[in-house]
């Protein structure tokens, strides 16, 4: 009998990676997502809409992690062996400007997963995500799973509380529950206000006539960046371990913004100073400066390790995006000439 996994965010990057994942693995996926007036699932769209071979495995279903009930109802219903809780408010800087929400979603909404376990008495294991903001204004470098968090954004505040609580209900409640406390992993499907993506959608624009600059704010941040598809092995691996337990995901290699911005714009034969532009309204109030993760533990007990290194990481988004670039200035393209042909200024 195949295994059921259930989870949260999975419209987003990691979700949708993490799904095909699972379905690769022979699991039934229940998503949770959220009632909207327009569809978010364009990540997923391949694997539930294919005319051909839609994945009957994977289904789709109304929920909110701010509404316990529909929580309860969903674990009564789908009876999981297996819960990613991947759902937040993510974006670091906007948590800044929602801090509320920020805290309902990202932290109080992983209670409201862990209790809906608890009351419903079934044992699935549970993953939650955790970040490396937690380590925030570093205290040591690398960070370990030993390492003391000093949260910076009202995000890593949120994700502080979702972490402890998971340990909590671990160690009051005997559920398998683990943390993966997961630094920066970014990919072609990186929602595009994320820095990485910000970039290389505007390179590849700017290549292409598309756009003239790009805006950013801090460039000097340091980051341990992998490839996302890399770090959803990670989370399963968690939950097929013989006892529950907390792990740092990370390369171990830490690159500035700077840097990324010279592989990016590199790749495509242009000088990134001549198009970028500092824009005070992206700086943090407090900034994190540097995050290195040693994910010596991860390797040593899962036998996890990366696959793909920040230059093919960088190379990969960017060919990507060139692809999408091609796509846009040739719609542009037919547009114009429809309206041409429309006015009778079509040019031959």
């Amino acid at each position: 009998m195949s295994k059921r996994a259930l989870v949260t965010g999975i419209t987003g990057q990691d979700g949708s990676f993490l799904t095909e994942f699972l379905l690769e693995k022979g699991y039934e996926v229940y998503g949770i997502i959220r009632r909207a007036s327009s569809f978010n699932t364009d990540r997923i769209n391949h694997l539930y809409q294919d005319p051909h071979a839609p994945d009957t495995r994977l289904r789709l279903i109304y929920g909110d992690l701010n509404d316990s009930s529909s929580l309860n109802t969903i674990l009564r219903n789908t009876q999981p062996d297996e819960i990613y809780n991947l759902g937040a408010q993510s974006h670091v800087r906007v948590s800044f400007d929602i801090p509320e929400y920020t805290a309902e979603v990202t932290g109080v909404g992983t209670v409201r997963i862990l209790e809906a376990i608890r009351e419903a008495g079934i044992k699935p294991k549970f993953y939650q995500a955790s970040s490396s903001e937690l380590f925030g204004k570093v205290v040591e470098s690398p960070q370990t799973e030993r390492t003391p968090f000093y949260p910076r954004s009202p995000y890593a505040c949120a994700k502080a509380y979702a972490y402890y609580i998971t340990v909590n209900y671990r160690e009051s409640y005997g559920l398998f529950a683990c943390n993966g406390i997961l630094f920066n992993h970014e990919s072609e499907r990186r929602g595009e206000t994320f820095v990485s993506r910000k970039i290389t959608r505007a390179a590849t624009r700017i290549k292409l006539g598309l756009q003239d600059k790009l805006y950013l704010g801090n460039l000097d941040a340091k980051r341990d960046w992998g490839y996302a598809r890399d770090y959803v092995d990670a989370m399963w691996l968690m939950l097929q371990a013989e006892e529950p337990d907390d792990y740092v995901i990370a390369t171990g290699k830490t690159h500035s913004i700077r840097e990324f911005l010279d592989e990016a714009f590199g790749h495509l034969d242009l000088n990134w100073k001549e198009y970028v532009e500092i824009d005070p309204r992206y700086y943090r109030p407090t900034e994190v400066d540097l995050l290195l993760g040693d994910s010596t533990k991860a390797r040593r007990v899962l036998g996890w390790e990366p696959k793909v290194n920040f230059k093919e990481l960088v190379r990969l988004m960017v060919e990507y995006d060139l692809d999408l670039a091609r796509h846009e200035k040739a719609s542009r393209s037919l547009g114009e000439r429809a309206i041409s042909a429309e006015t009778g200024w079509w040019e031959t």
